[in-house]
């Protein structure tokens, strides 16, 4: 047990020098691609009347470091990184880690909601698809999980919204919350959670018909990848001997397959599970938007609009260190799962 857990010690550590690696050159990546691109921020903040007085122009440019060389802009930035600090908003005029702190949390909320609803969806679509190979019930659970990955999430948003809100009026409309509840004291920032811990059932339910929408679309696609990766996988370990050997030994077929053969078929279907759920941190843009959606997505598309580079860079630094940590976790997980794995 020492030995496992000094191993697992190590496995993490070095996962976190390679995460300090990865922080810098993402920020390196990031900072020159958003400073190659033709476009002068200056442009998008000063006001045209002031933009022909050069001492106005120059006094932003200074104010924000913009007079500096390029590789001066990135070593200041970066020196301020290693203190925790990711700068201020140029269009904000906040702390960026501030403007991060207050967008995210209504991203982590959808991106959970919609993550548990691929999840329970995806895996019992995947286990009947695999145990009726072929029959009609597979080709339409099949035809579904296509159906999930390859419409486009914006497409499926706006018929959703005009299907089940503006026709039907069976579903919540845009936002995180209407305009007549009062958000719920903030103590995890997420407002489902939130009321649910002061008993504010009613502002519960709000929040859960508002969640309802954009995280069924947003579960769509990352549904059908786990209803197909769950079909193939059980499909494969179905065919080994130890579940004809079960199966011999006259055990009920549901207890075979859930006992026997789904554990063993997890560890493809964890890691489609965590990749999706890194990818809705990241943010989905068109569907935060359509949705009126105060996340992290929104604010990405803003900073990028108006040439923000601290708020720019300081989203992709969220972003990769999310997915950083979300593998890790996958991995902790796999040795949970299957004990031949090893962390050396």
């Amino acid at each position: 047990m020492r030995l496992i857990s000094l191993s697992l010690f190590r496995y993490i550590l070095r996962r976190l020098v390679f995460l300090v690696f990865l922080i810098l050159g993402v920020s390196l990546l990031v900072f020159l691609i958003s400073h190659l691109v033709p476009a002068d921020p200056v442009v998008a903040f000063v006001s045209q009347r002031n933009m022909s007085d050069p001492e106005v122009v120059a006094a932003f440019k200074a104010k924000w470091g913009l007079d500096q060389p390029l590789y001066m802009q990135y070593l200041i930035y970066v020196k301020s990184l290693m203190h925790g600090d990711l700068g201020v908003s140029i269009r904000t005029h906040r702390p960026v880690l501030t403007d991060l702190a207050e967008y995210f949390p209504a991203t982590i909320e959808l991106a959970t909601f919609a993550t548990i609803i691929a999840i329970v969806f995806g895996m019992i679509f995947g286990v009947i698809s695999a145990t009726m190979r072929n029959s009609f019930i597979d080709q339409i659970l099949r035809a579904i999980s296509v159906l999930g990955v390859s419409a486009p999430s914006f497409w499926v948003a706006l018929v959703f919204l005009y299907v089940f809100y503006f026709r039907l009026g069976m579903a919540a409309g845009p936002g995180r919350l209407s305009s007549r509840i009062a958000a719920p004291l903030a103590i995890t920032h997420l407002y489902l959670l939130d009321a649910l811990l002061q008993r504010q059932w009613q502002t519960a339910l709000d929040v859960f018909r508002h969640l309802l929408l954009p995280g069924i679309v947003l579960g769509l696609f990352t549904m059908g990848l786990i209803t197909r990766t769950t079909r193939s996988s059980l499909l494969e370990v179905l065919s080994k001997d130890y579940i004809r050997t079960a199966r011999a030994k006259g055990l009920m077929e549901l207890f075979v397959i859930l006992r026997h053969a789904l554990g063993n078929a997890m560890i493809p279907v964890i890691t489609v599970i965590g990749l999706g759920f890194g990818n809705l941190l990241g943010g989905t843009v068109l569907v935060e938007t359509i949705f009126a959606w105060p996340g992290i997505g929104q604010y990405a598309f803003q900073s990028a609009h108006s040439l923000d580079f601290p708020s720019i860079v300081g989203v992709s630094l969220l972003i990769a260190v999310n997915y950083v940590v979300i593998n890790l976790i996958i991995d902790l997980i796999y040795g949970v799962i299957d004990p031949r794995v090893r962390y050396d």
